[in-house]
């Protein structure tokens, strides 16, 4: 595992850097602590990000952005992360990042123009409504059972969904739906372009939950009752939607690493400035051993995320879906992470609970992480079920059988 990235995602990395440091840290400090971010900061942000050249990384260049491979992004996202502010701000942030991509893969001309310009140049916001109720698709996806039927030259969607990220104040709602009834889910489902002001769409409410409080960041019950779309709204090809979905939510988890590492890369050096300051029982914190081998841990973890980021990386942009790959570091990642911005917590005592330091509403955030976007369990399936793969049809000899005379050695 090679720990190197594209010359032109450095170059941006190092714009980016600064635009965090000279810009948005600034502005992340001036917030009053527990309190959220207004739209009109974010939107100032974003402008600021444009003169510093680092707004889009991830988009095309006809649509306002850079056009960086999937290589070159990781260190950008990396350092974007660093303040919750940073992705918004970019406009590399979940659900939007995720949604735009998929449109540029899949989406018609029509369609691009319709939804991916707006959504590129920040003047709407998007969502991805997949997730449902206990009885329906969510960690297990094959259950989803939300259904579009064809009416004439219309598709009717009846489905009730839940936790789909930003609906509530977003112009476009990316819905799966099962179109064919006969067919297994991973090849009878279909994507959708919805209007939530088309009639039928019902935002119930917002879901209360952790990690909220700088970017209120909604997570919403919808239900849909015989919403009617016409065929353009397919995104596309018909039956063919949990291939997009892969195609979306393996980069996505990649994505996710690098932005919460840039977190975590922060968290640490907030700890380590305070260690290096705080004196208790006649010397400072930094000098003593116990605090000082978990913050070497914590560096050791998030190197080795970083490499494994990489290397899947190198792997998607092979052509290769890299599904152990992806999940191996999203289950790591999320627990590196979360024990990362943890042990930075403990060792800034009460300064670490309080909100005038970022790492309580990092705590917060990086929680959701083992949750979102697949739990640590789906994803260790993923893992187990390819290393059995491996070994289920091969004949072992190196497992002594029960009454085998012949034992190793002999």
């Amino acid at each position: 595992m090679e720990y190197t990235d594209p010359e032109r995602g450095e170059e941006m990395a190092a714009r980016t850097g600064e635009f965090m440091d000279e810009v948005v840290i600034p502005a992340e400090r001036e917030l009053p602590g527990g309190e959220p971010v207004s739209d009109a900061k974010v939107q100032e942000l974003q402008e600021r990000a444009r003169e510093y050249d680092v707004y889009g990384p991830h988009l095309p260049e006809e649509y306002g952005g850079h056009g960086l491979d999937f290589r070159s992004m990781l260190p950008v996202f990396e350092q974007a992360g660093r303040s919750l502010l940073g992705p918004p701000a970019m406009r590399v942030n979940a659900p939007d990042e995720g949604n735009m991509h998929l449109l540029e893969l899949a989406g018609t001309d029509e369609q691009k123009e319709r939804w991916l310009r707006p959504l590129a140049e920040a003047e709407i916001r998007s969502a991805f409504s997949m997730t449902e109720p206990t009885d329906g698709g969510g960690a297990d996806p094959k259950m989803i059972k939300t259904t579009a039927e064809k009416d004439g030259d219309e598709w009717v969607i009846d489905g009730h969904k839940w936790w789909t990220s930003q609906a509530t104040e977003a112009s476009l709602l990316i819905v799966m739906a099962r179109t064919d009834p006969d067919a297994h889910p991973y090849s009878g489902t279909s994507m959708f372009l919805v209007d939530p002001d088309q009639a039928g769409v019902d935002i119930v409410r917002n879901i209360p939950h952790m990690g909220d409080s700088v970017l209120p960041m909604t997570h919403a019950e919808v239900r849909y009752d015989g919403v009617r779309v016409p065929e353009d709204a397919v995104l596309g090809e018909l039956n063919e939607g949990f291939t997009l979905a892969q195609q979306r939510l393996g980069p996505a988890r990649l994505t996710h690493c690098m932005r919460y590492s840039g977190m975590c890369e922060r968290a640490l050096n907030v700890a380590k400035a305070y260690m290096a300051e705080r004196e208790a029982f006649g010397e400072r914190v930094a000098d003593k051993q116990a605090p000082r081998y978990d913050i070497a841990d914590a560096e050791m973890q998030l190197y080795a995320v970083r490499s494994m980021v990489r290397h899947a990386a190198r792997r998607i942009a092979a052509g290769e879906q890299a599904r152990v790959e992806t999940a191996s570091c999203k289950v790591f990642g999320a627990n590196v992470f979360q024990d990362v911005v943890d042990t930075a917590l403990q060792v800034c005592g009460g300064h670490g609970i309080g909100k005038d330091l970022p790492i309580a509403d990092f705590y917060e955030n990086v929680r959701v992480l083992r949750i979102a976007d697949g739990p640590d369990e789906v994803h260790k399936r993923t893992v187990a079920r390819a290393a059995f793969e491996e070994i289920v049809d091969a004949e072992v000899e190196d497992i002594p059988r029960f009454g085998d005379p012949k034992r190793p050695g002999e």
